[in-house]
Parts: structure tokens; C-alpha cells; sequence
């Protein structure tokens, strides 16, 4: 299977879960606006996730990955599956442990950790504490199921894992609208939601088990023993999970810091809700697929290898993410119009959310090309330089957004991200091009100049249009108009941005015909192991 289509695969299956997540927040939108409810779920929502992608997919899909394909190679499937048992046995102990104490400590983490804007309201207090008590087991089972997401990504088995996601916004969904057809008040929301977030997490858990069975491996519950390969794990994952969770880390800071304002969470969130579409269906997929795809040219010795896929991973994210960012620029307004000003989501709302969002549209091809660079560390095992470049991120997030929030608010706080963004980008690549771990491609230096040219001439027609079409994207216009209106910019940009880019030769036929095709030597592709795909 060529590396487009993997890529498709993943993204795919994460373009389904963003669209079903859009559905959910525009019903949350409308239930609970950006207001004292919405602040505290989000709020709440926000600590079990983090811990979740910080120490399940973060250590698990950069740490886990290429050592359980080791283990594949070396010992067979009987090896890899005693490995996974022995991690299995340590990280369902860890996770009940931190369950309990986390639960016990939850007032606690929350007044002085999470959001202690919130402690000199009783009631959002009180919810948020709540919220995140219910909530908090979902880590447990996320992270179980990022261990066995990983197994699945090793023997190229992409679909269980990337639709899984999709089950906790048809559960949610379900939830709201139930919510409205019973008349709920935002409390009584807040708490089935709370409620449905637990029930997704068992679901999304029996997907990825029943996938990993299917594939022919049972695993069995081993006493917790830190074996040598246990170690090995380890040492990989802790700096693998503050790497990998460096947005989630500056997500959980700059909430602390938004607590502080009324509406700043829940206008961060649902910002971070649409740019993450582009960003999941594009730079997850790329993640997710490059760095097992990468360890296997690595270990098969094939180093042309491992620097075409690099490149050609690159050059596919840009060529998707250039034009993404460009609109997000231009037209975030009429987009978080349309898809949330609605009930409790008032006007005022769009326009903070709006600049918001056109704010992380500056960063999001930093954030894809992130994913698109760690896979090229992990997949040497080496995971301390990122999280040395991920610390100094972190740094610069945190003193930028406690500069600009006074005077900026949570406009301050997206400023802040991105910027971070880009540096810890530029830090990845400057040290693989040091390093030789990065293979010169001419083609790609003479096409991404070009990429940019053909999204800046669609973001200049968007900005025309968008004028021009003033009226029907208004909130006065009826809700058909609207769509219409947004869809229509939406194809005429695509159309204008392939013809430039085609244009210009920032892309070609021969490009994608490249993509399309694997490029692996016979003898690699034996060397590595390689079998049939999942179709």
C-alpha cells in the first residue's frame, strides 16, 4: 500500500471523527454557549484528555511502536505478544493508581493546577471539580487503548484505531440531543455529558481490543514486573509522552491562565475545535503512519529510503495544509458563524472566537510539520532532544501568553501557542538537516516557495469575495444562505488554489504519481519484512 494511501486511511478515519466532532460542538454551542457550564465542562474535559495524549498516544505511538516491531521481527508474534503483556500489566496498575489518587485530589488540582480563575466561583467551582470526578476515568481506558492502537499501527492495521475516536462524538451527540428534547437546564447537561464522556472511553477501548484480537494476538493480564524491556519502554516514553504532548502541556497552562477571564476556556476550545480538522486529518495521519513506515526503512538499514518518505511526507502536508491555514486566515469568521452562533452562542462570541481562529490558522502548518518531524527522532529512539526542544516551547508559550493576556485575552493566549509552534518546529528541522538525517530534495526546496504563492493568491480572493458576499454571510441571512455561501467560497478557493499551484509548479502530476506509488527497493521492502496491508 502506497503512503498516500495510508495516509488516506488514517485520515479518513479522522476526517469522520472531526466531522462528527463539529456536530457536537455546534449542539454544545447551542446548549451552553460560552458561558459558566461550558467554561467548566471544557475545563474538566480538558485534564483526563491531556493526561491521555501526553502519556498514552504521546509514549505509546512514538515509544511503544518501535519496540513492539522489534519484537516482531526478532521473536515473532509469540515475543510481541509477551512484550505487550508485560506493558499491559505495568500501565494497568499505574493507571488504576493514578485513578484513585487523581480522584482523591481533584478539588485540590483544580483550585491550584487547572483553572484557579475559577475559585471565586462557588458554583463553576463546584461543577468543574465534579465534571472532571466523573470524567477523569476515561484516561484509563484511552490510555489502554493507545497501547493497543499502537500494536495495531505496527502491524498495518490503521482503521480500528482511527475510527474508534468517532464513538465519543456520536455518544455525546446523542447526549445533546437528548439534552434538548427533554428540556435540560446547562447543569443537568453538563453532568450527562460528564457521563457520556465515561461511557465513550469503554466503548472506544472494546473497538481496539476486539481489533487487536482479530489480529490474532489475545493478551492476558501479567503480574506488574519491570522487566528489561519494560525499562527499555520507559526510558523512552517519559520524554516520548512530554514531546508528543507538547500542545496538549500548553493547552493545559494557557487554560490555567484563561481561567482567569469569563468565556476565555470555552473560546479556546471551540477554535481549537475547528483548526484541529486540518490538523488531525492531515498531520495525525502523517504521524501515525510515517513512524512505523520510518523505523522499518531505519532498521532494514535502507537510509534513501527513510529520506524519501520524510520528504515526500512533508511535501504531502503542505501541499494539503498551506491552503487550510490560508482560509482559516481569511475566513474564520463566516466559518465559526456558521457552524456555532446559534442559541446561547451569541454574536459577540463569533467575533472572539473568529480572531481566534485565524490566529491558529498562522500556526497550523507548524503544528502538521511538527508531527511530520518527531517520527524522524522516535524512529531512531531518540526522544530526549525533542523533549528538549518541546521544554523550550513550553517556555516560550508560557512567558508570551502570561505577557499578552492582560491586554490581549484569550487572543493573547493563540498568539502565544503559535509562536511556540514555530519554534519548536524550526528546532526539529534544523537538528535532522544537522544531524544528515535529513535528505536534500531540490524538487521539494523549488515547489514549497511555490505552495505559498498559490495560498496566498487564494486567501487574496477569498478576502475579495468574502467582502462581496458581506450580506449572505451575515448573521442575518437565513442559515441556508449561509451554508451555501461558505461551501460555495470554499470550492471556488480549492479550485483557485489546484490551478495555481498546478500552475506555478508547486505541484504536479508527476508528484502525485510519485505519491501514489511506493518507491522501496525489493530488496528494502524484503529486508524489512514487509506483508500484506489492512485494506
Amino acid at each position: 500500500m502506497s503512503l498516500v494511501k495510508k495516509f488516506a486511511t488514517v485520515g479518513g478515519a479522522t476526517l469522520g471523527s472531526r466531522v462528527f466532532g463539529f456536530v457536537r460542538e455546534t449542539f454544545m454551542a447551542a446548549a451552553l454557549g460560552t458561558g459558566p457550564v461550558a467554561d467548566a465542562f471544557n475545563t474538566a474535559f480538558r485534564l483526563p484528555n491531556t493526561f491521555r495524549r501526553l502519556f498514552a498516544e504521546g509514549a505509546f505511538n512514538s515509544a511503544f511502536v518501535p519496540l513492539f516491531a522489534k519484537e516482531i521481527e526478532a521473536r515473532g508474534m509469540d515475543g510481541a505478544r509477551r512484550f505487550s503483556e508485560e506493558v499491559f500489566g505495568v500501565l494497568f496498575t499505574v493507571l488504576l493508581l493514578l485513578t484513585i489518587a487523581m480522584e482523591l485530589a481533584m478539588p485540590f488540582i483544580v483550585r491550584e493546577l487547572i483553572a484557579p480563575g475559577f475559585a471565586d466561583d462557588p458554583a463553576k467551582f463546584a461543577s468543574t471539580v465534579t465534571f472532571a470526578t466523573i470524567m477523569f476515568p476515561y484516561l484509563a481506558c484511552m490510555s489502554l487503548a493507545a497501547m493497543m492502537a499502537g500494536m495495531l499501527n505496527s502491524l498495518h492495521r490503521y482503521f480500528a484505531a482511527a475510527i474508534a475516536p468517532v464513538f465519543l462524538n456520536f455518544i455525546l451527540i446523542g447526549v445533546l440531543a437528548y439534552a434538548w428534547y427533554s428540556g435540560q437546564d446547562a447543569v443537568a447537561v453538563g453532568y450527562s455529558l460528564s457521563w457520556g464522556v465515561m461511557a465513550a472511553g469503554l466503548v472506544q477501548l472494546a473497538i481496539v481490543w476486539v481489533a487487536v484480537r482479530n489480529a490474532g494476538i489475545r493478551i492476558g493480564f501479567r503480574r506488574p514486573r519491570l522487566t528489561a524491556n519494560v525499562r527499555r519502554l520507559l526510558v523512552l516514553a517519559l520524554p516520548a509522552a512530554i514531546t508528543g504532548g507538547i500542545t496538549q502541556i500548553n493547552l493545559l497552562i494557557n487554560t490555567n491562565i484563561a481561567s482567569a477571564k469569563e468565556g476565555a476556556v470555552s473560546s479556546l476550545v471551540y477554535a481549537d475545535r475547528i483548526y484541529q480538522l486540518p490538523l488531525g486529518v492531515v498531520g495525525i495521519a502523517v504521524a501515525t503512519v510515517l513512524l512505523p513506515e520510518l523505523a522499518r526503512a531505519l532498521r532494514a538499514g535502507n537510509l534513501n529510503e527513510a529520506s524519501n518518505l520524510q520528504n515526500r511526507s512533508v511535501e504531502f502536508t503542505l501541499f494539503l495544509t498551506l491552503p487550510a491555514a490560508a482560509a482559516l486566515l481569511v475566513m474564520s469568521e463566516p466559518i465559526v458563524r456558521l457552524l456555532f452562533e446559534r442559541g446561547k452562542f451569541l454574536p459577540e462570541s463569533t467575533v472572539v472566537v473568529g480572531h481566534i481562529l485565524a490566529i491558529y490558522g498562522l500556526g497550523l502548518p507548524a503544528f502538521v510539520l511538527i508531527k511530520a518531524f518527531i517520527p524522524g527522532f522516535f524512529a531512531r529512539e531518540d526522544t530526549r532532544t525533542p523533549m528538549i526542544f518541546a521544554a523550550i516551547s513550553v517556555a516560550v508559550n508560557v512567558s508570551l501568553a502570561l505577557t499578552l493576556f492582560p491586554s490581549l485575552a484569550a487572543s493573547g493566549i493563540a498568539t502565544a501557542e503559535v509562536v511556540a509552534g514555530w519554534v519548536n518546529a524550526l528546532l526539529l528541522f534544523a537538528t535532522l538537516a544537522w544531524r544528515g538525517h535529513w535528505g536534500r530534495d531540490i524538487p521539494l526546496l523549488t515547489r514549497i516557495p511555490r505552495l505559498v504563492i498559490a495560498a496566498a493568491v487564494m486567501a487574496a480572493a477569498l478576502h475579495y469575495a468574502i467582502q462581496w458576499l458581506a450580506f449572505p454571510l451575515s448573521s442575518a441571512a437565513p442559515l441556508a444562505i449561509r451554508a451555501a455561501s461558505v461551501c460555495g467560497l470554499v470550492a471556488v478557493a480549492m479550485l483557485i488554489y489546484f490551478a495555481a499551484a498546478f500552475g506555478l509548479g508547486g505541484a504536479s502530476l508527476g508528484m502525485i504519481r510519485r505519491s501514489l506509488k511506493r518507491k522501496a527497493a525489493p530488496a528494502a521492502a524484503s529486508a524489512a519484512g514487509e506483508g500484506t496491508d489492512e485494506p
